[in-house]
């Protein structure tokens, strides 16, 4: 047993991210606004304008489907 390695899947990697496309850049790039309203840029201009998107490692990965969001208070 490789001690490194099991060490190594211990820390989470890139998360998977969804938020809505807000717009496409002339450097083909995607501003995506996420639900906390932080706007992030991400490769790929491959998902339209208004639609959500997944994004994981600053790369648009594809339509995410729209789902109804609910904000509980603990």
């Amino acid at each position: 047993m490789n001690i490194w390695k099991a060490f190594q899947q211990l820390i989470p990697g890139n998360p998977l991210l969804v938020g809505k496309v807000i717009a496409h850049n002339a450097d083909d790039t995607s501003t995506i606004q996420l639900p906390d309203g932080v706007l992030i840029r991400a490769r790929g201009v491959d998902v339209a304008e208004g639609v959500s998107a997944f994004v994981r490692a600053g790369k648009v990965e594809g339509a995410a489907p729209d789902l109804p969001k609910y904000e509980i208070e603990i």
